[in-house]
């Protein structure tokens, strides 16, 4: 039991400076709902039932550009591809929770991700600290949302800078795992692919998903010559 509470404590710990993060990104999508005339259900409903920032952020733009369902639920799908590899990864340090990793999956992004690899690399299989981070996560941005759903129309978060919580997240989450050549080169790679993209097509929602798709190959690709090498 002491060891269970140790646990839960330093998921709760280790998540607080994420969720703070993830808060200001969750003010930000209730505005914006709020502002694209969701009911305040329909806020909230998106946030518990869906929990993907980006999904929900991209589907509020869509929605309000009069983007299709059809176009919607595609655009969804690829950006939440990126979950299968999460899931994948992280299936060892949850296979001692079979009964309960249909519901840990449900709290699999790309902070919790971050938190529970490193967590499996130091101590091993841990879902219960997983179960922690998860919980923390979601509790933040579904509270985050409810007061950037009342808050409404009376805030700009692009004036407040709200929008640039979830990117810095990234980043201080991304750092530390910079240590080797073809992960440098991949994180080096996104910003080029990037910015390259951005500045080809300003806005273009495709632009994340091609980073996503075409920097990894620059990282698979050093490491594969680095292994011929070897």
């Amino acid at each position: 039991m002491e060891d269970k509470k140790k646990t839960i404590k330093a998921g709760l710990i280790e998540t607080l400076p994420i969720a703070i993060a993830v808060a200001a990104y969750g003010i930000s999508y209730g505005v914006l709902a709020t502002q694209a005339q969701f009911s305040l259900a329909e806020t909230i409903a998106m946030s518990l039932f869906v929990f993907s920032g980006s999904v929900q952020m991209v589907t509020v733009a869509m929605l309000m550009g009069g983007a299709t369902l059809t176009s919607i639920l595609v655009t969804s799908a690829l950006l939440n591809l990126r979950n299968l590899l999460y899931g994948a990864a992280l299936a060892e340090g949850l296979h001692s929770s079979r009964k309960q990793r249909w519901l840990l999956s449900f709290g699999v992004t790309d902070e919790s991700f971050v938190l529970g690899s490193q967590r499996f690399k130091k101590y091993g299989p841990d879902p219960l600290y997983f179960a922690a981070v998860a919980g923390t996560l979601y509790f933040a941005w579904a509270f985050s949302t409810l007061i950037g759903a009342l808050i409404g129309n009376q805030v700009d978060p692009l004036k407040w800078g709200l929008d640039l919580a979830f990117p810095v997240t990234f980043v201080a989450l991304l750092i530390p795992s910079l240590k080797d050549k073809p992960v440098i080169a991949t994180a080096l790679s996104a910003v080029v692919i990037a910015i390259g993209l951005e500045s080809l097509a300003p806005g273009n929602e495709f632009t994340i998903i091609l980073t996503g798709v075409l920097s990894p190959l620059v990282g698979l690709y050093l490491k594969r010559r680095g292994n011929d090498v070897s």
